[in-house]
């Protein structure tokens, strides 16, 4: 489990294919004594698990930013169906969450790291250092949506302002847009989307009531 609260943006140094899997390389801030083989790392909010792992050297092109280690995650054939990890290039630069340890601060909400299905990016409004995005989710998860209520999208926990049908608005503050990949993104651009855990029992609780 997650809490969809950011603590590296990882970059990705390599994609591998390998038949139906992709060997994803990547580098970050995560000490490596720190790491552990078969550990839950969520990559733009998908759990991937760490199959390797190492200290950092300077490699394949990419100095600086703080950099301390590398690590290896093998996407397999369902995740590159239904995430955008099947889009992603070396150069891109990815959210990164380790998984929630007992007696870790909950901050954000429980985010199991299954993404949904992929969403859009229809408009970006920056003011006062924030900005405004208005993202539009695949029709069959929409319901799962609520105004005030949680969603992850590449695997940052955020509050839901406004819903519309298929659409729905989120805020950003300068702190999430500078410390996540968010500060980046634009209209067009595809991602992650993991409904609220919560808002899909309740939904499946009123279904079956009405049965």
């Amino acid at each position: 489990m997650f809490t969809g609260l950011i603590s590296d943006v990882g970059l990705l140094l390599s994609v591998e294919k390998r038949g139906d899997l992709r060997r994803l390389k990547l580098a970050s801030r995560y000490p490596a004594d720190s790491l552990s083989l078969g550990a839950s790392v969520a990559h733009n909010g998908v759990c991937m698990t760490l199959v390797g792992f190492g200290p950092w050297a300077k490699q394949d092109g990419a100095e600086g930013d703080g950099y301390v280690s590398w690590h290896e995650v093998d996407a397999a054939a369902e995740t590159l169906a239904v995430t955008t990890a099947g889009q992603w290039a070396a150069g891109d630069r990815i959210n990164l969450e380790r998984a929630l340890r007992i007696g870790d601060e909950l901050g954000g909400h429980l985010v199991s790291g299954h993404v949904d299905g992929v969403a859009r990016l229809v408009e970006r409004r920056d003011f006062d250092g924030m900005a405004h995005f208005d993202i539009e989710a695949p029709r069959q998860f929409a319901k799962f949506i609520a105004e005030k209520g949680s969603v992850a999208l590449d695997g940052t926990s955020l509050t839901v302002n406004k819903v519309a049908g298929n659409r729905f608005t989120i805020l950003l503050i300068p702190h999430t847009l500078d410390v996540t990949i968010w500060g980046g993104r634009k209209a067009g651009d595809a991602i992650n989307l993991e409904v609220d855990t919560m808002a899909r029992y309740a939904a499946r609780l009123v279904e079956a009531a009405a049965e």
